[in-house]
Protein backbone atom coordinates (compact mmCIF):
# COMPACT_ATOMS: atom_id res chain seq x y z
CA UNK A 1 0.00 0.00 0.00
CA UNK A 2 2.75 2.45 1.00
CA UNK A 3 4.67 1.69 -2.21
CA UNK A 4 1.95 3.41 -4.26
CA UNK A 5 1.97 6.61 -2.16
CA UNK A 6 4.15 9.38 -3.54
CA UNK A 7 6.04 11.46 -1.00
CA UNK A 8 7.15 15.08 -1.26
CA UNK A 9 10.00 17.07 0.28
CA UNK A 10 9.31 19.57 3.04
CA UNK A 11 11.33 21.59 5.50
CA UNK A 12 10.62 24.01 8.32
CA UNK A 13 11.81 27.56 8.82
CA UNK A 14 12.19 27.54 12.59
CA UNK A 15 14.18 25.71 15.25
CA UNK A 16 12.05 23.20 17.08
CA UNK A 17 12.42 21.99 20.64
CA UNK A 18 11.82 18.31 19.99
CA UNK A 19 14.02 15.89 21.94
CA UNK A 20 13.71 13.03 19.43
CA UNK A 21 16.51 12.93 16.85
CA UNK A 22 15.38 13.90 13.36
CA UNK A 23 16.28 16.02 10.33
CA UNK A 24 15.28 19.54 11.35
CA UNK A 25 17.28 22.31 13.01
CA UNK A 26 16.53 22.51 16.72
CA UNK A 27 17.46 24.25 19.96
CA UNK A 28 18.39 20.98 21.66
CA UNK A 29 21.98 20.31 22.62
CA UNK A 30 23.24 16.96 21.44
CA UNK A 31 25.48 15.05 19.05
CA UNK A 32 24.80 17.19 16.01
CA UNK A 33 27.25 19.05 13.79
CA UNK A 34 26.01 22.64 14.31
CA UNK A 35 28.44 24.47 16.61
CA UNK A 36 26.68 26.35 19.39
CA UNK A 37 29.49 27.62 21.66
CA UNK A 38 31.57 26.61 24.65
CA UNK A 39 30.90 25.83 28.27
CA UNK A 40 32.85 24.30 31.11
CA UNK A 41 33.22 20.59 31.57
CA UNK A 42 31.52 20.95 34.95
CA UNK A 43 28.46 22.48 33.29
CA UNK A 44 28.35 19.88 30.51
CA UNK A 45 30.28 16.78 31.61
CA UNK A 46 31.06 15.21 28.23
CA UNK A 47 34.84 14.58 27.87
CA UNK A 48 34.34 13.70 24.19
CA UNK A 49 33.70 17.38 23.53
CA UNK A 50 36.77 18.85 25.26
CA UNK A 51 38.28 21.77 23.30
CA UNK A 52 42.02 21.79 24.03
CA UNK A 53 42.68 25.21 22.45
CA UNK A 54 39.90 26.95 24.39
CA UNK A 55 41.05 25.24 27.61
CA UNK A 56 44.68 26.39 27.15
CA UNK A 57 43.57 30.01 26.57
CA UNK A 58 41.65 30.23 29.85
CA UNK A 59 43.72 31.99 32.57
CA UNK A 60 41.58 30.32 35.24
CA UNK A 61 42.59 26.93 33.85
CA UNK A 62 39.05 25.63 33.49
CA UNK A 63 38.37 22.79 31.08
CA UNK A 64 36.05 23.73 28.22
CA UNK A 65 33.86 21.59 25.97
CA UNK A 66 32.23 22.36 22.64
CA UNK A 67 28.46 22.51 22.48
CA UNK A 68 26.53 21.43 19.40
CA UNK A 69 22.87 21.45 18.42
CA UNK A 70 21.37 18.18 17.30
CA UNK A 71 18.79 17.83 14.54
CA UNK A 72 15.37 16.94 15.91
CA UNK A 73 12.02 15.54 14.80
CA UNK A 74 9.06 17.88 14.21
CA UNK A 75 5.42 16.81 14.71
CA UNK A 76 3.45 16.78 11.45
CA UNK A 77 -0.37 16.81 11.39
CA UNK A 78 -3.19 16.73 8.89
CA UNK A 79 -6.36 18.53 9.96
CA UNK A 80 -9.09 17.47 7.54
CA UNK A 81 -12.54 18.88 6.85
CA UNK A 82 -15.15 16.08 6.88
CA UNK A 83 -18.21 18.30 6.39
CA UNK A 84 -20.89 17.84 3.75
CA UNK A 85 -19.31 19.91 0.99
CA UNK A 86 -16.31 17.58 0.94
CA UNK A 87 -18.55 14.87 -0.51
CA UNK A 88 -18.78 16.78 -3.79
CA UNK A 89 -16.72 15.87 -6.82
CA UNK A 90 -17.36 15.30 -10.51
CA UNK A 91 -14.53 12.80 -11.13
CA UNK A 92 -13.07 12.44 -7.64
CA UNK A 93 -14.88 13.38 -4.45
CA UNK A 94 -13.01 16.01 -2.46
CA UNK A 95 -12.93 13.75 0.59
CA UNK A 96 -11.13 11.06 -1.43
CA UNK A 97 -8.65 13.63 -2.73
CA UNK A 98 -8.10 14.79 0.85
CA UNK A 99 -7.41 11.18 1.87
CA UNK A 100 -4.80 10.83 -0.89
CA UNK A 101 -3.08 14.00 0.31
CA UNK A 102 -3.17 12.78 3.93
CA UNK A 103 -1.52 9.52 2.83
CA UNK A 104 1.21 11.47 1.06
CA UNK A 105 1.81 13.68 4.11
CA UNK A 106 1.98 10.65 6.43
CA UNK A 107 4.41 8.84 4.12
CA UNK A 108 6.56 11.98 3.75
CA UNK A 109 6.65 12.45 7.54
CA UNK A 110 7.72 8.83 7.97
CA UNK A 111 10.57 9.30 5.49
CA UNK A 112 11.72 12.36 7.46
CA UNK A 113 11.52 10.44 10.77
CA UNK A 114 8.84 12.84 12.02
CA UNK A 115 5.79 11.80 14.07
CA UNK A 116 2.45 12.14 12.25
CA UNK A 117 -1.09 12.69 13.49
CA UNK A 118 -4.52 13.12 11.89
CA UNK A 119 -7.50 15.16 13.12
CA UNK A 120 -10.87 15.13 11.36
CA UNK A 121 -13.71 17.56 11.94
CA UNK A 122 -17.15 18.45 10.67
CA UNK A 123 -19.60 20.30 12.94
CA UNK A 124 -17.46 18.99 15.81
CA UNK A 125 -13.99 17.48 16.11
CA UNK A 126 -14.56 13.83 15.28
CA UNK A 127 -13.06 11.57 17.93
CA UNK A 128 -13.56 8.60 15.59
CA UNK A 129 -11.38 10.30 12.97
CA UNK A 130 -8.35 11.05 15.12
CA UNK A 131 -4.99 9.31 14.88
CA UNK A 132 -2.69 10.44 17.69
CA UNK A 133 0.83 11.57 16.81
CA UNK A 134 3.17 8.63 16.30
CA UNK A 135 6.44 7.76 14.58
CA UNK A 136 4.68 4.69 13.19
CA UNK A 137 2.59 6.04 10.33
CA UNK A 138 0.84 2.80 9.33
CA UNK A 139 -2.21 3.48 11.52
CA UNK A 140 -2.70 6.98 10.09
CA UNK A 141 -2.21 5.69 6.53
CA UNK A 142 -4.82 2.99 7.17
CA UNK A 143 -7.22 5.66 8.47
CA UNK A 144 -6.63 7.79 5.36
CA UNK A 145 -7.27 4.74 3.18
CA UNK A 146 -10.64 4.14 4.89
CA UNK A 147 -11.45 7.85 4.49
CA UNK A 148 -11.60 7.35 0.71
CA UNK A 149 -14.86 5.44 1.09
CA UNK A 150 -16.35 7.80 3.67
CA UNK A 151 -19.43 9.82 2.68
CA UNK A 152 -19.72 12.93 4.84
CA UNK A 153 -23.23 13.73 6.07
CA UNK A 154 -24.86 17.06 5.22
CA UNK A 155 -23.41 18.95 8.19
CA UNK A 156 -21.36 22.13 8.55
CA UNK A 157 -17.69 22.57 9.47
CA UNK A 158 -18.03 24.38 12.81
CA UNK A 159 -15.59 21.96 14.45
CA UNK A 160 -12.70 23.87 12.89
CA UNK A 161 -12.98 26.25 15.84
CA UNK A 162 -11.81 23.55 18.27
CA UNK A 163 -9.10 21.64 16.37
CA UNK A 164 -6.31 23.69 17.97
CA UNK A 165 -7.05 21.96 21.28
CA UNK A 166 -5.87 18.64 19.79
CA UNK A 167 -2.45 19.96 18.73
CA UNK A 168 0.64 20.09 20.98
CA UNK A 169 0.42 23.02 23.37
CA UNK A 170 4.17 23.53 23.86
CA UNK A 171 5.72 22.23 20.66
CA UNK A 172 5.33 23.92 17.30
CA UNK A 173 4.05 21.58 14.59
CA UNK A 174 3.80 21.52 10.82
CA UNK A 175 0.06 21.34 10.05
CA UNK A 176 -1.63 20.67 6.71
CA UNK A 177 -5.15 22.09 6.94
CA UNK A 178 -7.21 20.40 4.20
CA UNK A 179 -10.62 21.79 3.24
CA UNK A 180 -12.56 23.49 0.46
CA UNK A 181 -12.99 26.38 2.91
CA UNK A 182 -16.63 26.90 2.01
CA UNK A 183 -17.21 28.59 5.33
CA UNK A 184 -17.82 32.10 6.67
CA UNK A 185 -14.70 34.26 6.88
CA UNK A 186 -15.43 35.02 10.54
CA UNK A 187 -15.31 31.30 11.36
CA UNK A 188 -12.10 30.78 9.39
CA UNK A 189 -10.34 33.82 10.86
CA UNK A 190 -11.18 32.74 14.41
CA UNK A 191 -9.84 29.24 13.74
CA UNK A 192 -6.60 30.53 12.18
CA UNK A 193 -6.06 32.88 15.12
CA UNK A 194 -6.02 29.85 17.42
CA UNK A 195 -3.54 28.03 15.18
CA UNK A 196 -0.93 30.79 14.92
CA UNK A 197 1.62 29.07 17.17
CA UNK A 198 1.95 26.34 14.51
CA UNK A 199 3.12 26.39 10.88
CA UNK A 200 -0.09 26.04 8.88
CA UNK A 201 -0.20 24.97 5.22
CA UNK A 202 -3.77 25.54 3.97
CA UNK A 203 -4.58 22.97 1.27
CA UNK A 204 -7.59 24.29 -0.67
CA UNK A 205 -9.61 21.65 -2.55
CA UNK A 206 -11.85 22.90 -5.34
CA UNK A 207 -13.62 21.15 -8.19
CA UNK A 208 -14.18 22.91 -11.50
CA UNK A 209 -17.57 21.21 -11.77
CA UNK A 210 -18.71 23.42 -8.89
CA UNK A 211 -18.64 26.48 -11.11
CA UNK A 212 -16.87 26.14 -14.48
CA UNK A 213 -18.74 23.19 -15.97
CA UNK A 214 -22.23 24.63 -15.59
CA UNK A 215 -24.43 24.78 -18.71
CA UNK A 216 -24.89 28.20 -20.26
CA UNK A 217 -28.65 27.76 -20.62
CA UNK A 218 -31.35 25.60 -19.04
CA UNK A 219 -32.58 24.19 -15.74
CA UNK A 220 -30.13 22.70 -13.27
CA UNK A 221 -30.49 21.32 -9.76
CA UNK A 222 -28.12 22.52 -7.07
CA UNK A 223 -27.91 21.62 -3.41
CA UNK A 224 -26.11 23.00 -0.37
CA UNK A 225 -23.95 20.05 0.64
CA UNK A 226 -23.70 21.20 4.25
CA UNK A 227 -27.43 21.73 4.82
CA UNK A 228 -28.98 19.41 2.24
CA UNK A 229 -31.16 22.25 0.93
CA UNK A 230 -31.96 21.80 -2.77
CA UNK A 231 -32.80 24.46 -5.33
CA UNK A 232 -33.59 24.55 -9.03
CA UNK A 233 -31.93 27.28 -11.05
CA UNK A 234 -32.73 28.50 -14.52
CA UNK A 235 -29.29 29.20 -15.91
CA UNK A 236 -28.59 31.87 -18.45
CA UNK A 237 -25.20 32.93 -19.67
CA UNK A 238 -25.31 36.01 -17.45
CA UNK A 239 -26.06 33.97 -14.33
CA UNK A 240 -23.44 31.37 -15.21
CA UNK A 241 -20.83 34.10 -15.67
CA UNK A 242 -21.86 35.62 -12.35
CA UNK A 243 -21.39 32.26 -10.58
CA UNK A 244 -17.93 31.83 -12.11
CA UNK A 245 -17.03 35.38 -11.14
CA UNK A 246 -18.17 34.80 -7.56
CA UNK A 247 -15.95 31.70 -7.27
CA UNK A 248 -12.96 33.54 -8.68
CA UNK A 249 -13.64 36.38 -6.28
CA UNK A 250 -13.85 33.89 -3.40
CA UNK A 251 -10.53 32.38 -4.43
CA UNK A 252 -8.84 35.79 -4.20
CA UNK A 253 -10.67 36.53 -0.96
CA UNK A 254 -9.45 33.43 0.88
CA UNK A 255 -5.96 33.86 -0.61
CA UNK A 256 -5.76 37.36 0.89
CA UNK A 257 -7.18 36.09 4.19
CA UNK A 258 -4.52 33.38 4.49
CA UNK A 259 -1.76 35.79 3.51
CA UNK A 260 -2.80 38.13 6.35
CA UNK A 261 -1.89 35.24 8.66
CA UNK A 262 1.31 34.55 6.68
CA UNK A 263 -0.07 31.19 5.54
CA UNK A 264 0.27 30.91 1.73
CA UNK A 265 -2.48 28.55 0.48
CA UNK A 266 -1.81 25.53 -1.73
CA UNK A 267 -4.67 25.12 -4.24
CA UNK A 268 -5.58 21.67 -5.55
CA UNK A 269 -8.15 21.54 -8.33
CA UNK A 270 -8.54 18.16 -9.98
CA UNK A 271 -5.62 15.89 -9.08
CA UNK A 272 -3.00 16.09 -6.36
CA UNK A 273 0.61 16.40 -7.52
CA UNK A 274 3.10 15.72 -4.73
CA UNK A 275 5.88 17.42 -6.71
CA UNK A 276 3.92 20.69 -6.66
CA UNK A 277 3.85 20.53 -2.86
CA UNK A 278 7.64 20.13 -2.87
CA UNK A 279 7.81 23.26 -5.04
CA UNK A 280 5.50 25.05 -2.57
CA UNK A 281 8.05 24.55 0.24
CA UNK A 282 10.93 25.70 -1.96
CA UNK A 283 8.98 28.85 -2.80
CA UNK A 284 7.45 29.83 0.53
CA UNK A 285 9.50 28.25 3.34
CA UNK A 286 13.07 29.36 3.95
CA UNK A 287 15.38 26.37 4.32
Amino acid sequence: MVENIKAFSYHIGWRNRGRHPGRHASTQRGMGMEFRGHTTLLSYPDPRRIDIRQTIRDPLEQVYVRLFNQKSATPVYVICDLSGSMNFGAKTRKIKLAAEIAESVAHSASQNHDPFGFIGFDEVVREDWISTSSFKSHRAIAMAESLKDYHPPAVNCGGIADVYQYLPARERSLVFLISDFHMPNVMLEAALSNLLRHHIVPVVLWDSAEYRNLPEFGLTNVSDAETGEKRTLFLRKELRDKIIESFESRREEIYQLFMRFDMPPFFVEGEFDADMLTEYFHQFVAA
